[in-house]
């Protein structure tokens, strides 16, 4: 039998990432000659991906929407170059995942942010050397909220979906982890836009370090 697998997303369930995220598109916002934005409306605009953010920071500040798409690769060479300088892991992230790893389940990153980002960001916390797997928003034709994004990473370590859950924070990762038939575990400090209460979750954890007592109560065994 498969060693279970975990998907986990990134931003706002492993790692804070606003800090870096919100310096990067206030770079990009001045040397257009905009005004910065706060990083809570950062937060707010998180989840959908690196364009969707762009996009929707360069709105918050009546920009045309082509102004966005011009300015998305500078951004993502600022954010790449700088993804680790404030983002952190939540309190706890490294040592529970080394613990699930000590108890035989396989990790892996399923993430909407864009894999080079990703990759970037896992490495500069010093993170990457915990996971099986990654796949960012850009790593196949679809990501969240559309359930191949998951799937297609379990495809590629060689699992199967009735030995693997995601574990999130937000709307996209709950409507993937549901079209996926995916037990779903949402943390409830992250940049939902919603009530995590209200996505059908068969665990909120307000801590990451309840996550391995969370799967043995689940019955989601290594």
């Amino acid at each position: 039998m498969a060693n279970f697998l975990l998907l986990f997303d990134l931003d706002g369930t492993l790692i804070d990432t606003v800090p870096d995220l919100a310096n990067a598109l206030n770079e990009v916002l001045g040397e257009r000659g905009y005004a910065p934005l706060a990083p809570r409306e950062v937060q707010a605009m998180i989840g959908d991906g690196v364009p969707a953010l762009v996009a929707r920071g360069f709105a918050a500040r009546g920009a045309d929407p082509a102004e966005a798409s011009v300015a998305l690769p500078r951004f993502l060479a600022v954010y790449e170059a700088n993804a680790a300088n404030l983002s952190r892991p939540y309190p706890g992230v490294r040592d529970t995942l080394v613990e699930l790893r000590r108890r035989g389940y396989r990790t892996a990153v399923c993430t909407n942010k864009p894999q080079r980002a990703t990759i970037a960001v896992l490495r500069g916390l010093d993170l990457s050397d915990l996971f099986d797997g990654i796949a960012g928003g850009d790593h196949f034709a679809v990501r969240k909220p559309d359930p191949g994004h998951l799937l297609g990473l379990i495809a590629e370590l060689d699992g199967r979906k009735e030995r693997a859950a995601m574990i999130g924070d937000n709307e996209n990762d709950a409507a993937a982890a549901h079209a996926a038939g995916l037990p779903l575990i949402l943390m409830r400090y992250g940049y939902a836009r919603v009530d995590p209460a209200t996505l059908g979750a068969a665990a909120l954890l307000d801590h990451f370090t309840e996550l391995p007592a969370t799967l043995a109560r689940l019955g989601l065994t290594a």
